[in-house]
């Protein structure tokens, strides 16, 4: 188990994805806004205006940097070049927060560019575990893991995904990053219960919260299809699901993610004042 203090010195108070479009209006007027996340793979470049952008921000902003390419799940080892580039991105940046996502999108060779899930087996455990380990060592750091959002469920799970998240922690000392929207999609594409998968998470391990959007589809039997877009507004069953968590377990990190369609600014800083409102109370 890796040994360091808990995975992340955020503030307890909203923060958004960072988008550059932004940079000049969070830095005039950032509103309940406290932090930011960064997504780690568009910081891994030698100079230039992000980086620049980046520094700003970071001597003003807590930033916690978010994973999308280390392909955790995957069953080849990890990218050594992408890890060692993440690394020195960490190393100069010294972020409150880093996590990655319970997914994987390598195979053989070739990359997708998508977070795909996996069965929850003893295999899986091992493999995730093995991978975990490594990026904290190499990182010198504890990371945090996202929980995914699912479509479908493997005939080979012989576990539930709390249980295997739970089980992650206690092998590796890794932290959680809770999507509620993510919990939200699974437990409408599958029929299952939000609330209960909720009650049953490892709250003691969280340490970010993240909230966002999704788009409401059909299948072709007519039942609801949510996809994880992170396009729109967060729905009103996400946010009654993040306002009772916070009720239960207290104030956390909570980031509002908008990474496609991105609003004007603005409308973002609004998402994180009703973030905020939730939080204030119970601070």
């Amino acid at each position: 188990m890796f040994d360091a203090p808990f995975p992340t010195s955020l503030p307890l108070a909203p923060g958004v994805g960072y988008k550059s479009s932004h940079f000049a209006q969070i830095m005039a007027d950032p509103g309940p806004v406290e932090w930011l996340e960064i997504h780690a793979e568009n910081y891994m470049g030698d100079g230039g205006r992000p980086l620049a952008q980046l520094r700003a921000l970071s001597e003003r902003f807590s930033i916690s940097v978010h994973g999308v390419g280390l392909s955790i799940g995957g069953e080849g080892p990890l990218d050594a070049d992408h890890l060692a580039r993440l690394k020195h991105l960490v190393g100069w940046l010294s972020p409150a927060s880093f996590s990655e996502h319970l997914a994987w999108s390598t195979h053989s060779t070739g990359y997708m560019n998508d977070l795909l899930p996996l069965p929850y087996t003893d295999a899986t455990l091992t493999r995730v575990a093995e991978h975990i380990d490594e990026v904290q060592t190499v990182l010198g750091r504890r990371m945090l893991l996202e929980n995914p959002s699912t479509y479908l469920a493997f005939a080979e799970t012989d576990m539930s995904e709390t249980d295997f998240l739970s089980e992650l922690t206690r092998r590796t000392g890794c932290g959680l990053l809770l999507d509620v929207n993510n919990v939200f999609v699974s437990a409408t594409n599958q029929k299952t219960n939000a609330e209960a998968y909720l009650k049953a998470f490892p709250t003691h391990a969280v340490g970010e919260l993240h909230l966002g959007g999704h788009d409401v589809q059909s299948d072709e039997h007519g039942d609801p299809l949510l996809i994880d877009s992170h396009g729109a507004a967060t729905a009103d069953p996400v946010w009654k699901l993040y306002a009772d968590l916070i009720a239960r377990i207290g104030p956390a990190p909570t980031l509002i993610e908008w990474d496609n369609d991105v609003p004007d600014w603005p409308v973002l800083r609004n998402e994180a004042e009703l973030a905020a409102h939730i939080l204030s109370p119970v601070a």
